[in-house]
């Protein structure tokens, strides 16, 4: 993958990392909100919205994640390789998921392994 392969993913991956991270900003935000609500307001809906929230920053945190390791294969010139095949990731799938790992036929492969370890069990 060439210099301007690499900066255009950073530079998607970096967009994406704003992205979260201005979301988790509101999110807190939000859940401050929350605590200085009228005590008229119903104690389960305030509950179930929380809920919901920590589930959703759970999942950023979770992609977060994925971004920072993303930008770390970049810096070590391992990005775009797929850890099962040792193959390249083509350029459609990491643009459509650019934190992949895996290429198309890596995936089928893990899955395909996934699938004979739950019959095994």
């Amino acid at each position: 993958m060439g210099p301007e392969h690499k900066a255009f993913f950073r530079a998607i991956l970096e967009h994406e990392r704003r992205e979260i991270m201005a979301r988790i900003d509101r999110s807190v935000q939000a859940l401050r909100e929350q605590e200085s609500l009228p005590e008229e307001v119903d104690q389960a809906q305030i509950n179930e919205q929380r809920a919901l929230e920590l589930r959703l920053r759970d999942r950023d945190r979770r992609q977060l994640e994925k971004i920072r390791a993303a930008l770390l294969r970049i810096d070590r010139d391992e990005y775009g390789w797929c850890e099962e095949t040792g193959e390249p990731i083509g350029l459609e799938r990491l643009k459509a998921r650019p934190t992949a790992t895996l290429s198309v036929e890596g995936k089928e492969i893990r899955e395909q392994i996934e699938k004979a370890y739950v019959r095994s069990r």
